[in-house]
């Protein structure tokens, strides 16, 4: 029943306008070759040659990814990256991806681009991840670059289907969602009530506006305090709180025990984790996650449907190991 539901939600997704917000960000795999490795002639220190770049997409990007992998032909993107190396591939890698509007992505020479720098040792065993390498901005973003965003917000907004807000940086003021874009997708939300808009943050969704929220267990205590993030009797009565107090939707990822969701009059959804098949990988996963949601509310899907939906596309998500994962639509069907 899952399945034949889930191909009546796809079948809309072509139609659909969706608008991505957010920290784009590249994730840079660096795969070693052990058996090269050499020593430094000049230090003594181990030396790892790289033989192969893969650049992907991440944070907001790994979003439109799975929009695109969903078959989503309409998708604007608002964003920023920086003047550098790093942002020229980001640029490379969105550009070969169908239906992506980028002209609200700007690129601009006083910030630098989000990376995510993986080194990855190829051994017999399989892939092993060394220390990663990130490149983030410590300063405040620009006011003048903020308000281009927040323009950007509301002139995509007057034609989405629904919204994705996401903040990767764990570091207030210094990525794309400032406080003038997050009071534009308030003001947003307000003029447009029927449209969805789903955010995500890292750092904390505490002073963001009466949206619907996606988080995981760990966010939710820590933006309600609350104390057991195992318990699901207090899981599921903290989501019914915190979604009527806010009269939005919340949905909440709870790693092995799946997710729990909670409609605007407290209506509790929940749909299991499916079983693992073997190694997992969670990088990516949340993004599949928040895609599916935001799309299938927006094809007219159930807060419960969206739910199991979000969850066969977190189990294919996680079970790609040493990549930014996404979950298409066969892949997805597949599960349900």
């Amino acid at each position: 029943m899952m399945e034949r539901r889930f191909e009546q939600l796809v079948a809309r997704y072509a139609q659909l306008r969706v608008a991505v917000v957010g920290d784009v960000c590249l994730d840079r795999y660096l795969e070693i070759d052990p058996a090269r490795k050499e020593t430094s002639l000049e230090t003594g220190l181990p030396v790892h040659n790289v033989m192969n770049v893969r650049n992907q997409l991440g944070g907001a990007a790994n979003v439109v990814a799975n929009l695109v992998a969903l078959g989503i032909r309409q998708i604007d993107l608002v964003g920023y990256c920086g003047d550098d190396g790093e942002g020229y591939e980001l640029k490379r890698v969105l550009s070969r991806l169908p239906g992506v509007c980028t002209a609200s992505f700007f690129c601009v020479p006083d910030r630098r681009t989000f990376t995510y720098c993986k080194p990855i040792l190829l051994e017999a065993e399989g892939l092993r991840e060394l220390s990663r390498i990130d490149i983030k901005n410590y300063s405040p973003t620009p006011l003048s670059l903020s308000q281009r965003l927040a323009e950007a917000v509301a002139a995509v907004g007057k034609h989405a289907d629904v919204l994705i807000a996401l903040e990767q940086t764990d570091r207030a003021e210094t990525g794309a969602l400032t406080h003038a874009v997050r009071a534009e997708l308030g003001a947003l939300a307000q003029r447009r009530p029927a449209v969805p808009i789903l955010a995500d943050s890292r750092r904390s969704l505490r002073d963001f506006p009466r949206l619907n929220f996606k988080m995981n267990g760990e966010e939710l205590s820590s933006l309600t305090g609350m104390r057991d993030a195992s318990d699901e009797c207090t899981v599921r009565s903290v989501v019914a709180e915190w979604a009527q107090s806010r009269g939005r939707s919340t949905f909440v990822t709870l790693a092995g025990s799946g997710i729990v969701a909670a409609d605007a009059d407290g209506t509790i959804s929940h749909a299991p984790a499916l079983p693992l098949r073997g190694r997992i990988d969670v990088v990516g996963a949340g993004d599949s996650v928040t895609a599916n949601v935001a799309v299938a509310l927006a094809a007219g899907s159930t807060t419960a449907e969206a739910c199991h939906i979000a969850m066969a596309a977190a189990s294919h998500t996680i079970h790609q190991i040493g990549t930014t994962g996404v979950a298409s639509v066969d892949d997805i069907c597949a599960l349900l």
